[in-house]
């Protein structure tokens, strides 16, 4: 079934016809949609409700540092889709990561979410 609408040139031509005044946006007239396929478009690009990297991570993060380093770090965020960021709060813990940074990088990489992760960058703060 074809469109009702007319485009806008014709809208004006009419609404000139008319004296009314004519319209002048830039905007675009769309199909409308209805409100579930929106919803479920927003929960995928949002990845709403699925799992992350940043969670299969955060549940492992025990085993990928160790008990005694887990307490002073914890990772912040994923940057650029390959880089984690770890937030210290202890400069030897720091030292420690640094130390072991390839060690952590390997468990990391072996967590089937996470094995996109390149590289670890280390944050005091």
């Amino acid at each position: 079934m074809p469109d009702p609408r007319f485009s806008r040139d014709v809208e004006n031509l009419i609404a000139e016809l008319r004296g009314l005044p004519t319209d002048l946006s830039r905007s675009k007239l769309r199909q409308t949609r209805g409100l579930g396929d929106v919803v479920e478009q927003l929960l995928h690009k949002y990845r709403i409700g699925m799992a992350t990297p940043e969670d299969a991570i955060r549940q492992a993060w025990h085993e990928i540092v160790g008990e005694g380093n887990a307490t002073f770090c914890h990772p912040l965020r994923i940057d650029r889709e390959r880089t984690l960021v770890i937030g210290v709060s202890n400069p030897v813990v720091r030292q420690e990561l640094l130390f072991h940074k390839a060690t952590i990088l390997q468990r990391i990489r072996a967590i089937p979410a996470a094995h996109h992760i390149t590289d670890v960058a280390i944050r005091t703060g």
